[in-house]
């Protein structure tokens, strides 16, 4: 049966190359990555924020399903996953909850680097403000409720080897 490794941060926190990174390193490994799924179809992230933000509303089966494709095929299951155990469909089949903690500000500037290479000063302007308004609220929750449910926190300034060392050794 596969060890479970979810790995949680902010966008732009660095979850996606540590798991490229770790899945190089671990034998046998598999990923799957939250955002190549439509889960949020029926979320509004304002409104599911401010109405006590219950993990179980997100409908992951089409993600459970691809867990138990997996379970017994694999060493390793690495999930770009940004729950932890707080929704129970999910929770109960990881082993250990990682989160990379990584300062607002620095996960903001890598996104503008990574996603808006080509736009235009008054289409950061507007990203900036969309992030400051929807999206930060979104992650400070994060960090209060998800970070403290891990089992490991790594920061998330650390180069990529280091991090990805210091899962190795809690997590193998």
């Amino acid at each position: 049966m596969s060890k479970v490794i979810s790995i949680a941060s902010v966008s732009g926190g660095g979850k996606t190359t540590v798991i490229n990174e770790l899945s190089k390193r671990l034998d046998n490994s598999a990923v799957l990555y939250f955002d190549d799924y439509s889960f949020d179809e029926h979320i509004e992230y304002g409104s599911w924020l401010k109405n006590g933000a219950d993990y179980n509303e997100w409908d992951l089966l089409p993600l459970k399903n691809d867990i138990d494709k997996l379970i017994d095929r694999t060493d390793y299951i690495l999930l770009d996953y940004p729950f932890a155990y707080k929704n129970k469909l999910i929770g109960s089949y990881i082993n250990t909850a990682v989160y990379i903690d990584t300062p607002l500000d620095a996960a903001l500037a890598r996104r503008i680097f990574r996603d808006m290479s080509d736009a235009s000063g008054e289409q950061i302007r507007k990203y900036i403000e969309n992030y400051i308004k929807y999206e930060r609220p979104l992650y400070q929750y994060m960090i209060d409720n998800i970070m403290p449910d891990s089992d490991i926190v790594v920061d998330g300034l650390l180069p990529v080897y280091d991090i990805v060392d210091k899962i190795m050794q809690a997590c193998v």
